[in-house]
């Protein structure tokens, strides 16, 4: 009889693996510095990021990539109201740029659609190049007469359904219906009142 033998394969600092899992409070100062390494600074004058200010993400639907301990990758997805139709928009999505070549952008975009579908959202949409997110399913077929809040290229809002027909004549603005974010009180220190 022969043994086998497993074969030994050498690792190399990007063969080392990652973790997707549910954002955490933790996770907040590494996103916020990621996001800014990825879109620059000025990321929160675009078009898309009105639909997330003062607004929380959808339950369940913030998602960090985690890798040697560091983020290395998020996304998130935030409730919409399409035109009159209930959708989820997906954004941003990052990964940081030395580990763009590993799949955790891939890997990501599966986890959230899955999990997105799984909570019982019927459509996802998005802001972004046509070629890259066309392998998961998203098209400019149903958002031709949609809007967003601010400057941006038609061709480049795209949707996904997970209930056929979800947007179907949807048209209009798209505007945040989510769960606002509970406003920071301002504690001031008390002044000594003069007698």
């Amino acid at each position: 009889m022969t043994a086998f033998r497993k074969p030994q394969i050498a690792l190399t600092s990007h063969a080392v693996p990652f973790v997707i899992r549910a954002e955490r409070a933790s996770d907040v100062a590494m996103r916020e510095a990621l996001l800014d390494v990825c879109f620059g600074e000025n990321r929160h004058d675009r078009t898309c990021q009105r639909l997330r200010d003062g607004r929380a993400p959808a339950a369940g639907l913030a998602l960090s990539a985690m890798r040697e301990g560091e983020l290395v990758g998020t996304v998130r997805l935030w409730h919409v109201s399409a035109g009159g139709r209930p959708a989820l928009v997906l954004g941003p999505l990052a990964v940081a740029p030395a580990c763009r070549e590993l799949g955790i952008g891939a890997a990501l975009m599966h986890q959230a659609l899955a999990a997105a579908r799984a909570r019982g959202h019927e459509a996802v949409i998005l802001l972004g190049d046509a070629p890259y997110y066309a392998r998961f399913g998203f098209s400019a077929e149903k958002t031709g007469a949609l809007m967003l809040p601010g400057p941006f290229e038609s061709e480049r809002l795209l949707a996904i359904e997970f209930q056929i027909g979800a947007l179907d004549g949807a048209e209009g603005m798209i505007v945040p219906t989510g769960a606002a974010l509970a406003k920071r009180r301002v504690v001031r220190p008390l002044q000594a009142h003069a007698a």
